[in-house]
């Protein structure tokens, strides 16, 4: 019994289940690992947390589908961010085209209360995290895209596919971004 759970546990998830019952438990089990970076990675979209949330249901309904119909990919992860990312820029301009509420970069403002003891030390790192987040949020959307993607830990070529851009467009959207946030942290 052991060895059987060893041995699904090691598949590489491009692998196909072949049963309703296992196409299930390996969605449940993708679905426990990239919730949370796919929400954060849609927290850079200015959509609600709710409507986050239902952009990853969403997106996993469809691997659930993608996966019962036979259909597997090399790169479940980059499938799933890529998804994500293309529900969340349908969800965004429906919201323009319905004339909804301007909603706020949902990038956290709010600063964790630092039980450090001295009050110049709380302000000036909250100083600073405002200043990159301001930096942060004056991206352009690719090279916010990208930072956000590269800190879920994806790699060049996984961020590349997921935006539908060159592997050079994600080097250079990085490179910039990060030198601005660099600048930014240097004052």
């Amino acid at each position: 019994m052991l060895e059987s759970k060893t041995l699904a546990t090691v598949a590489p998830p491009e692998v196909r289940p072949t049963s309703g019952l296992a196409i299930q438990d390996q969605v449940v089990e993708l679905f426990d690992e990239l919730r949370v970076p796919l929400l954060r990675y849609l927290s850079g979209f200015p959509l609600s947390v709710p409507d986050s949330e239902d952009i990853i249901q969403e997106a996993f309904l469809a691997l659930f589908e993608h996966l019962g119909r036979g259909g597997s990919h090399p790169n479940i992860r980059g499938w799933l961010f890529r998804t994500a990312h293309n529900l969340a820029l349908k969800k965004r301009l429906r919201v323009r085209r319905n004339g909804g509420p301007a909603l706020e970069m949902g990038l956290a403002r709010d600063v964790a209360i630092d039980p450090a003891p001295n009050p110049e030390v709380q302000l000036a790192s909250h100083q600073t995290r405002e200043r990159l987040m301001a930096v942060v949020r004056a991206l352009p959307e690719q090279n916010r895209w990208c930072l956000y993607l590269r800190a879920e830990g994806l790699r060049y070529r996984e961020i590349a596919a997921v935006l539908d851009i060159s592997l050079g467009s994600v080097a250079l959207y990085l490179e910039r971004s990060l030198a601005l946030v660099a600048r930014a942290a240097e004052r």
